[in-house]
Order: C-alpha cells, then structure tokens, then sequence
C-alpha cells in the first residue's frame, strides 16, 4: 500500500500529468481538496473507489484516512492543486506518515506561477533582464513567514516575484515593493490560470491595486511583479547563438 501525493495541477482538469493520471485511475481511494481541486479530475477515478473532500477534515482526520487504508492494503491518490513542492501542506502529512511508518511518494504536478506565465504569453526568466524568480507569499491571516523572507527584504533583490495568496491584502504588497520596483514597474494578476473563468489584469506598481478591487479579486491567483514581464529589446539568449560551440558540453 503506497499513499501518492499527485500535483493536480492549477485548474483545467487535463494539466495533470500522465502519471497523475494513471495513478489516480488505478487507486481505491482518493483523497482531495474539494475546493481547489477540479471535479471533472474524479471521473477518472475507479467506479467503486472511495472519495473523500479533504477541504473541510483537519490534520488528523486526513491522516487517520491514510492509516485506515493502510490498515486495509489499500492505495491512496492525494490530489492536491498545483505542485505539492510549493504551499501544499504536504510535508506535514508526510511527517505524519514517516511516524505511522505508511509509505508514500510524490508526483509532481503544474504549479500555479507556470499556468500563469502560460496564460500571460511571457518566459519568467529573460536573458540580462532577470534572471531570478521567487516564490513568496506575505504573512497575515496564514503561518508567519520566517525571519528574512518578509516582503520588503525580498524586494531589495530586484528579481521577479510571484505571490501566492495575496491579492486580499494587494494594497500592501504594492506598498512594501514600491521603494524597490518604483511605481512603473510591470505587474500581472492571474485568477483561475487554466480555467474557463481564467482572468488576467496587467498593470504597474501604481495602478494594479485599484484593478484587484475592481475585479473582486481575493482568492485563487497569483500576483506576478518584475520587470522580464515587460521586457522586449532584450540580448537573444546564448543556448541557440550561432556563435555557440556545440561540440563543447
């Protein structure tokens, strides 16, 4: 018996990968979170397998779901959105699952930065523009972030920021990133990247709060500031150069 932590990917049902995919179709029970994972991902599925909407059940109900399985030999599909390296409160279950001695592995799945790079037509990473991307969120409601990783530190880099679960607290971010980006500077919110309901607001530093609030955005997006999102005249990159030798490794 093996528990599977699939990455279901950012929305649209058919971004989960192939081994995702087959995993799920052959496993017995599936756990997953009801309000971020897409419903039409179910239907694959075995007929007769259990379900269970993990969106409403705690640490502990959610474990004590995997140990029953164990106890009857039977596999367990994960799902949870996007990749689980990334803000999926997998590593916790799987501390849980090391104790309890039930085996497990990882699938990796499409993360919500990539589907939103995607959906805005844009590499994150451009030659002697940037050449860095951080994965933040800001602290509120949620876990306190670290000593170091608060905002304004992480902007005094200059690199390309996408934040995950800050579009309710928007006014703050642009306040912490505007000493260091300047108000000019290029942002994207995406919602829903992947979905039908997909919606993208391109902006600056000085006018994207305003847009969020319009749009009523509070949830399921991720805010993308840097400068590679307006890049244009930029040094084509060395990798396809003719004057690239490519007989040296």
């Amino acid at each position: 018996m093996t528990v599977y932590f699939i990455g279901a990917g950012p929305g649209a049902a058919d971004l989960i990968t192939v081994r995702g995919a087959r995993t799920l179709a052959a496993a017995p029970v599936c756990l997953y979170a009801g309000s971020l994972v897409p419903r039409e991902l179910l239907a694959e599925c075995p007929a007769d397998a259990r379900l269970v909407d993990t969106s409403q059940l705690n640490l502990d109900e959610i474990v004590a779901e995997c140990v029953t399985a164990h106890e009857a030999g039977l596999d367990v599909a994960r799902l949870h959105s996007g990749d689980p390296s990334i803000f999926s409160a997998v590593a916790e279950q799987m501390r849980r699952l090391d104790a309890a001695g039930i085996p497990y592995e990882v699938i990796p799945g499409v993360p919500a930065f990539a589907a939103a790079a995607a959906a805005l037509k844009r590499e994150l990473t451009v030659p002697t523009v940037g050449q860095t991307v951080i994965l933040t969120r800001i602290a509120q409601q949620a876990t306190p972030m670290p000593p170091g990783e608060d905002l304004a530190t992480l902007g005094r880099s200059g690199a390309l920021l996408v934040l995950h679960l800050a579009t309710r607290y928007v006014d703050r971010v642009v306040d912490e990133l505007l000493p260091h980006y300047g108000a000019g500077c290029p942002v994207a919110v995406v919602a829903m990247a992947s979905r039908p309901d997909e919606l993208i607001l391109r902006g600056t530093l000085a006018d994207i709060a305003g847009q969020v609030k319009e749009a009523g955005l509070v949830r399921t997006a991720v805010i993308v500031v840097g400068r590679t999102l307006g890049a244009e005249q930029f040094r084509d990159s060395h990798l396809y150069s003719p004057e690239r030798d490519r007989h040296v490794c």
